[in-house]
């Protein structure tokens, strides 16, 4: 048995070039001159030679092919069947090249197919070809296809309408659902369908913890088959007789909602399902005009472009959230019976599909994610930088090649931090600043500019803690005073300083090292966590105005880290905090990727616990407050030593359950 096969080197074409070559036949396949190196390595995965599978140089945008002449006269006669699978499955490219792909492609392999006197063409169509057909669309269906405004809706419909009206050989007909990767591997080879919303799924699993219930829509059956089941069903119903002029469904006869698919995915990648989806249709109470008017607007588009830029989801697949056909696949089922080939459910096999993304195809693998590709040459300012996650910081960032700036009121310790990054290669610039002093952080910002040139990065890490309970602090206000002077107003007097120059070279990003406790809402500690959360605040009234000049502000939510500020309260050497080591990953995270917040789960999920249910929450944290007493100096009691006392086994149990809060 001969066979002529166009898109084999593709998706399903390799899997349907594997059952062929089972049948033990010869397998003609159309490969453009330019794409002879990838079918070679094809034929040598496969381990056959030239006698099995020979290629076939020829181009789909050429009439019949572009075959040669004398290749034709070969091939005269002796092609049994004549698989076309060539064509442009991409719902976001442009109509010509649709156009050219589908439409004119099909023309030239049906041309091929009539001068070659092939014996059955095999046309490779898909579920696109109904449009938006309201209802059920059966597999003798094709005149009622409605909703073809989509580009490659359309070409898919006017390719398989050319089969129908202009093919003089038999013909048969196979429409594919949404086609994802193997069942039994994972393998895919490209974005589509339920893939485009992975990086979505990724980021929800690396801010809430998988048991956290979410909101999310339930939208319109999405109908997904895995690529070998395909490959299968062609291959055993082209050779199956008495079928010419059929058309098959490969479908799911029960595809589910698009809410439950992505729900399985989140299962698969360990992240938070939707406990709640709403239905998108209880939107369409909402005049048309009216929704057009909203998505119309500047903001509104902005933000929505932004949403899905992020994520890597086209526009366009938004349209179809809301995917109103079903197929009937009858006709699929009675060729199919007694063959054994059953379409896998989808649950069985979803952790290999997410595996296979995570490992080979998630974007984020190939966009550069090295420090030093963010920060070579660049000047980064980092305040606090000679001790605890400043210095951590200054040391990872000048080994990555950044031109380090950092100031700190020690001489001592400025030097000392100097001598380490440039024994170690790096370049480190000190400064002696009293950041409490707004003429002192005047007078540095100045300094920069003239030796420097400008600030890329901002890191602002310098900060005062003081942990207190509010009845203590009637007399202390002054705790408050200097707190907010160094925290808030100093950072704030930097922001403002290196915020011209980054505005006139359109670029910039400022990192301030908040708490925690902004989060949490932590007791004792009101004085800094309400410094903190004032810069917080700026910082996200500042990224209003300042996101479209390409000047970026992150906020990193740190939990407790073990660095000379918490000394003092020894109850903390028994409960879990970070490194310095491990609080500068968080900044180098920021640098890379340039989120608006970094937090950890924990803070995340006190901030959404305080939001549904404030009062539930003030009962946990005043139970805190009643379990981790002040220390005796905040009390003003001298002579008793902490570390004699040591936590209890509630405190410690709190501590590791809260962990990284500070009490």
């Amino acid at each position: 048995m001969t066979y002529f096969v166009t898109g084999a080197t593709g998706f399903i074409g390799r899997r349907l070039i594997e059952r062929l070559l089972a049948r033990k036949g010869r397998i003609h396949c159309l490969v453009r001159k330019e794409s002879l190196a990838r079918f070679e390595a094809l034929r040598e995965q496969l381990g056959v030679g030239e006698d099995r599978l020979a290629a076939v140089v020829g181009d789909l945008a050429k009439p019949k092919l572009g075959i040669a002449p004398a290749t034709l006269r070969a091939l005269s006669g002796k092609v049994t069947h004549f698989f076309h699978l060539a064509a442009l499955y991409d719902l976001a490219a442009d109509e010509q090249a649709q156009v050219a792909a589908n439409v004119e492609g099909t023309r030239h392999a049906l041309e091929l197919a009539t001068a070659i006197k092939a014996g059955c063409f095999h046309h490779t169509s898909s579920i696109a070809a109904a449009g938006l057909y309201p209802g059920v669309f059966r597999e003798d269906m094709f005149d009622e296809a409605e909703g073809l405004d989509n580009p490659y809706f359309r070409t898919k419909h006017d390719s398989e309408g050319l089969v129908r009206k202009e093919c003089t050989v038999p013909f048969r007909i196979y429409r594919p659902g949404i086609v994802i990767g193997d069942s039994q591997t994972g393998e895919t080879d490209k974005i589509d369908g339920p893939y485009y919303f992975f990086r979505l799924i990724k980021k929800m699993r690396q801010v809430l913890p998988p048991w956290m219930p979410t909101i999310g829509l339930e939208g319109g059956r999405i109908n997904l088959v895995p690529v070998d089941w395909v490959a299968a069903a062609m291959d055993h119903i082209a050779h199956k007789p008495k079928l010419d002029g059929h058309t098959f469904h490969l479908t799911d006869p029960a595809p589910r909602r698009i809410g439950e698919v992505l729900n399985i995915f989140a299962r698969a990648g360990h992240a938070p399902e939707m406990t709640m989806r709403l239905d998108a249709r209880m939107f369409a109470f909402v005049p048309g005009a009216v929704r057009q008017a909203l998505s119309s607007l500047p903001p509104v588009r902005r933000m929505v472009g932004m949403f899905l830029r992020d994520f890597g989801i086209p526009a366009q697949v938004m349209k179809f959230v809301n995917y109103p056909t079903r197929f009937d696949s009858r006709e699929t089922e009675r060729a199919l019976r007694g063959s054994k080939i059953v379409l896998p459910k989808l649950e069985t096999y979803a952790w290999r599909l997410w595996d296979y993304w995570e490992r080979h195809l998630d974007p984020d693998l190939f966009v550069d994610h090295s420090l030093s590709g963010k920060v070579r040459r660049k000047v980064v300012v980092i305040t606090g930088g000679t001790s605890g996650i400043g210095r951590a910081v200054a040391l990872k960032v000048a080994a990555a090649g950044a031109k380090v700036v950092v100031c700190a009121r020690g001489e001592e310790e400025l030097e000392a931090t100097q001598k380490e990054i440039t024994e170690a290669g790096g370049t480190c610039h000190i400064y002696k600043v009293d950041l409490a002093d707004l003429a002192s952080c005047d007078a540095f910002v100045a300094k920069v500019h003239e030796d420097h040139g400008g600030v890329d990065i901002l890191v602002n890490n310098a900060g005062r803690s003081i942990r207190r309970a509010i009845a203590s602090s009637y007399d202390r206000f002054h705790d408050f005073e200097r707190t907010m002077q160094l925290n808030y107003f100093g950072s704030l007097r930097l922001i403002m300083g290196v915020l011209p120059k980054m505005a006139e070279r359109h670029r910039g990003h400022i990192i301030n090292i908040s708490s925690i406790g902004v989060l949490t809402n932590a007791p004792r500690f009101s004085a800094y966590v309400a410094s903190k959360a004032a810069l917080d605040a700026f910082s996200r009234c500042a990224q209003a105005e300042f996101s479209d000049q390409g000047i970026n502000f992150t906020t990193i939510n740190m939990p407790l880290v073990k660095t000379p500020m918490i000394a003092p309260t020894k109850m903390y050497d028994s409960v879990p905090t970070l490194t310095p080591d491990e609080a500068a990953d968080l900044v180098v995270e920021a640098i890379i990727e340039r989120p608006v917040r970094v937090a950890t789960r924990t803070g995340i999920f006190a901030q959404l616990f305080y939001a549904v249910s404030p009062r539930a929450y003030e009962i946990v944290m005043n139970t805190a407050f009643r379990l981790f007493p002040d220390s005796a100096a905040s009390k003003g009691i001298k002579g008793v030593r902490e570390e004699s006392q040591g936590p209890s086994s509630e405190q410690v149990a709190f501590a590791a359950l809260m962990r990284g809060v500070h009490w």
